[in-house]
């Protein structure tokens, strides 16, 4: 399933009759690992890392953001920067005006790119659509998240939800690498998807054309609480020791990265004896080293016969 997940039927709304509140401990976990992404991994000023989750309980009536929508001037400024603040003060609007969310929740930031943080959240029958949004560090407007998850079910909660996680371009900034500088989108962009192959441009930083398709770059699960919400605590969740770490290391995907040369360089002069034919060189260099049993390098330097120009 694809992180931007929309439960609502689209001949309107599902009318859920479950018990008035439940409780979720929603979990991210980023799988952000230099194997799975190794093309421009980002290792310092600043490494891979995760932005504080942001999201809300909400109904229909509300979007914090969409697929092939625009994004608010909210999500925008979290997106490029992480700045919460406004994006806050838009969902508390919507909450007033339109009484379309019950709640907000956020979860620390995860400051590398393996990791989990999580945080707990109340859900009500008549606001019982999840979405949150964590943006992807550094970036130019990149993020993950889920769009409108119904964690209800008829007349009743569901139990568990586990989620693969995708970048999607925000739309406001048209940077390809995780350091581009800031370069504005104008006119603004919907919201997109990242994927192995699209935006089809080499220079962008999660272009795997040799991919069908990109590993998942993190996941999120939401279990429900029992009616004593501190009772669960998922072992896993020992911030402090960060031995997820490990784990993710090695059962992430080894995703192949290719070499890449420059092209050849103008030929040499043509050295040797007078009366005899001499050698000229061209030399190339490596841009990409090739990474996971990539394609390897070729030759750095080529030879080839003539006739000397200063013979000696």
């Amino acid at each position: 399933m694809l992180g931007s997940t929309s439960s609502q039927p689209l001949g309107g709304e599902s009318v859920c009759t479950a018990r008035p509140l439940a409780r979720y401990r929603i979990t991210f976990t980023g799988k952000w690992s230099q194997t799975a992404f190794p093309k421009q991994y980002p290792l310092f000023r600043p490494p891979a890392q995760w932005s504080s989750l942001l999201g809300a309980a909400h109904s229909s009536d509300y979007s914090m953001w969409r697929k092939d929508e625009y994004v608010s001037n909210g999500l925008r400024d979290f997106a490029e920067r992480g700045e919460a603040w406004a994006l806050m003060k838009e969902i508390e609007a919507a909450g007033q005006k339109l009484q379309s969310v019950h709640a907000v929740f956020s979860a620390p930031a995860v400051p590398s790119g393996t990791g989990q943080t999580s945080t707990e959240l109340e859900v009500h029958p008549r606001h019982s659509l999840v979405s949150f949004v964590v943006r992807i560090v550094p970036s130019p407007d990149w993020f993950v998240g889920i769009d409108s998850l119904d964690l209800c079910e008829g007349g009743r909660w569901k139990e568990q939800v586990v989620l693969d996680l995708y970048p999607h371009d925000a739309g406001t900034d048209s940077g390809f690498t995780f350091s581009s500088p800031n370069f504005a989108t104008i006119p603004q962009d919907t919201v997109t998807e990242i994927t192995s192959s699209s935006p089809s441009h080499p220079a962008n930083s999660f272009y795997y054309p040799r991919l069908k398709s990109l590993p998942p770059i993190a996941k999120v699960t939401l279990v429900r609480l029992r009616q004593s919400p501190r009772a669960f605590v998922p072992p896993s969740l020992d911030l402090a020791s960060r031995g997820n770490e490990i784990v993710d290391s090695l059962s992430a995907p080894e995703t192949p990265l290719d070499c890449e040369v420059s092209l050849w360089s103008s030929w040499g002069l043509c050295g040797g004896p007078c009366g005899k034919l001499g050698a000229k060189s061209r030399t190339r260099y490596i841009r990409v080293q090739p990474a996971n049993n990539g394609t390897p390098c070729p030759e750095l330097e080529e030879k080839t016969e003539c006739a000397p120009d200063n013979c000696v």
